[in-house]
């Protein structure tokens, strides 16, 4: 398959796609679009693990959601389900501040040590690490700080970023990129940030089946909608989308170690 688009975070192992997945999956193919399927926990990165098995034009990721407050990270099995060739990274992991408390240091102390624990299998395996963060940016720069002092691989992707420009810095001066999803086809706020980050360090996802960008808000998202966001990103950049275009896939490809 001749990828043409890469969506850097898509989770078509989830259960809204179970009774369409052929034609969600022939549809990427027609499309020449890529994708990396996002473990959010044990099971759900077993199952995306699997599904990139079988299609060539799929890779994985396995890791543990922060809000996964049911499941507590499991390094053995974790370390065992990563040792897939179709898996480019660990995560989803992260911290998510937004539905908690921020006086509740019993959840966020959880989500802290379940994120270092995912942040040492990425280190141990060299992999890079899939970030997910919620109102906890500045954390999130703080302990990778920490570990980049003795990791200087340490890297990964921050996955539907919404921060400020200051922090896009941080995180790219740390190795790592970052990447836009639905709401940048619709919402002003990203703009900023797209304009005035190197174009190397922009990854572009869905974070399908969530947040479809315009012309399909409202819908249920999918992998082939990242070309959406990808003339979002050309456009805001006010850059030639061919140029745009090849470089994502160029960085999704870097970032994640997939070699064709």
């Amino acid at each position: 398959m001749n990828f043409q688009f890469i969506d850097a975070h898509c989770q078509p192992q989830f259960p809204e796609f179970e009774k369409d997945l052929s034609e969600v999956l022939s549809r990427m193919k027609d499309s020449g679009v890529a994708g990396i399927v996002v473990g959010t926990d044990y099971e759900m990165s077993r199952k995306g693990i699997e599904l990139a098995e079988k299609h060539s034009f799929l890779y994985a990721t396995a890791g543990v959601h922060p809000n996964e407050k049911g499941e507590v990270f499991d390094y053995e099995k974790f370390r065992e389900l990563a040792q897939s060739s179709k898996v480019v990274a660990i995560g989803e992991c992260g911290l998510d501040y937004y539905r908690n408390d921020a006086s509740d240091t019993t959840e966020i102390e959880r989500q802290k040590i379940q994120f270092k624990k995912q942040i040492e299998l990425a280190i141990e395996l060299d992999k890079p690490l899939m970030i997910h963060s919620r109102n906890a940016y500045e954390d999130i720069i703080a302990i990778l700080s920490e570990y980049k002092k003795d990791n200087e691989n340490l890297r990964g992707d921050i996955h539907f970023y919404s921060g400020s420009l200051e922090q896009a810095r941080k995180f790219i001066d740390l190795g790592f990129t970052i990447s836009f999803a639905g709401p940048i086809t619709f919402a002003r706020d990203y703009d900023e940030v797209i304009k005035n980050v190197p174009l190397t360090s922009i990854l572009a996802e869905t974070d399908a089946p969530f947040a479809a960008p315009v012309p399909y808000r409202g819908r249920r998202n999918e992998p082939t909608y990242v070309i959406e966001v990808v003339k979002k990103i050309a456009e805001v950049r006010g850059e030639d989308f061919e140029i745009v275009r090849k470089t994502l896939v160029e960085n999704t490809f870097r970032v994640f170690g997939i070699v064709l």
